[in-house]
């Protein structure tokens, strides 16, 4: 694993923390499953001591996995970022983009969810516009091609 900070903002981070209780109460649910399986012993049980072991590796992953976000999240200054002169990551940005006006926010890749406009620092788009200011026109590879984009406001 490594060590580099995950920016988050405190809505993003409060949804996690809720996520991973949400698992650890599952977590509870699942070894009450395995447990009644295994005394149950039947060729019918294993069928469903099998789904509940699968559902238990997978649940015990996303905690590791949510654990380790929240241990590097720092948590974005979001008044500072609508302020800011240039694009940085919490900043609302309108772009001009394929001829049509989008409005997106840059947030962490856990928070990303492009339906609700928030794109990934990380991503094509949210990378090239970081450092951008009003009126800055920027070509992004993106995997359709190369598409252009000018920023028209920072809010």
């Amino acid at each position: 694993m490594t060590d580099k900070p995950v920016p988050l903002t405190r809505e993003g981070k409060a949804k996690l923390e809720e996520e991973l209780l949400d698992l650890r109460a599952q977590r509870r649910v699942i070894a009450e499953r395995i447990h009644n399986a295994q005394e149950q012993g039947t060729s019918q049980n294993d069928a469903e001591y099998d789904d509940a072991k699968m559902e238990q590796g997978r649940v015990e992953g996303k905690i590791l996995d949510l654990e380790d976000i929240l241990r590097r999240a720092t948590i974005i200054d979001e008044t500072t970022a609508h302020h800011a002169g240039r694009v940085i990551i919490g900043s609302g940005v309108e772009v001009e983009q394929d001829g049509k006006r989008r409005h997106y926010q840059i947030v962490g890749a856990p928070e990303a969810d492009a339906a609700q406009g928030r794109i990934s620092n990380e991503s094509p788009v949210g990378a090239a516009l970081l450092g951008r200011a009003v009126g800055d026109s920027v070509d992004v590879n993106v995997p359709r091609g190369v598409i252009k984009v000018k920023v028209l406001k920072i809010d």
